[in-house]
């Protein structure tokens, strides 16, 4: 009977309490939309990056970089990702050269002022200081062998091989195509077929499958996590029930002498 008892009490009072929320039907699981790790984080010019931004857990990028650049940094996930993108390109017969990575407000702020005293204008292809999505460190530009030798780049990259394969597969190791050719007036940034982003494959895979843009993704998860909170959901007490619930239960079962252990999960 104690037994049975000290059962009950591990499996039914978290599967009670989680019964209280509404229930989450976004495609994403809420700990994604949590994001703890800022892979999702938007920057653009209306969600502006601060001046003083730097991510935590800088490595220096551990792949094949273009002709005539030095040391590049990325966040420690988005290194991992594209060395495995790269891996990937190679057995594909793909040779891919990482163009530029993360880069401070600083660099960001110098290059932007620079192209507008050389145009006089903003063309949308240096982004505005604290809207790059390199300042992330989750930001990368990746080239093929030719254009890593070209002054510049410019969509004309999309008719290659590799930046076809990398639009077709990035979503695999947790990237996407940041500026599509059909975002520009959501994105404000001219189509960059070099450019992609680190936002984790399950998000990854989600966009791209959509073919949305993060601004897209982002007021997407933001209406529906607004519409689950009027609707009575909460949604901080509805990540600690699922985090109770895959935690596990540890119930020792002390009964005529013998010792016994039982987990669930």
């Amino acid at each position: 009977m104690k037994r049975i008892r000290m059962l009950l009490l591990a499996l039914l009072l978290p599967v009670g309490a989680f019964a209280e929320q509404s229930e989450w039907e976004y495609p994403l699981a809420p700990e994604i939309i949590k994001d703890p790790s800022q892979y999702i984080t938007l920057s653009n010019r209306n969600v502006l990056l601060d001046s003083h931004y730097i991510p935590n857990d800088l490595v220096t990028a551990s792949v094949r970089r273009a002709v005539g650049t030095g040391k590049m940094q990325l966040r420690k996930a988005a290194n991992e990702a594209i060395v495995a993108m790269f891996d990937a390109a190679s057995e594909a017969g793909y040779s891919l050269y990482l163009k530029s990575a993360y880069r401070a407000y600083s660099t960001q702020k110098t290059m932007y002022y620079n192209r507008l005293q050389k145009l006089g204008r903003d063309d949308g292809l240096v982004s505005f200081p604290g809207a790059s999505d390199h300042q992330t460190g989750l930001g990368v530009d990746i080239l093929n062998l030719e254009w890593t030798y070209k002054d510049g780049m410019n969509e004309k990259f999309a008719s290659t091989a590799e930046a076809q394969w990398m639009e077709a597969h990035c979503h695999e190791f947790g990237f996407i195509l940041r500026y599509m050719s059909d975002k520009e007036e959501i994105t404000m940034i001219k189509f960059e077929p070099w450019h992609f982003r680190y936002v984790g494959v399950e998000v990854a895979t989600y966009i791209m499958e959509k073919h949305i843009s993060l601004e897209e993704f982002t007021q997407e998860w933001q209406d529906y996590l607004a519409q689950y909170e009027k609707n009575g959901g909460n949604f901080n007490e509805l990540l600690r029930e699922r985090a109770r619930m895959n935690d596990p239960t540890v119930v020792d079962h002390a009964d005529d002498g013998e010792e016994e252990l039982s987990i669930f999960y």
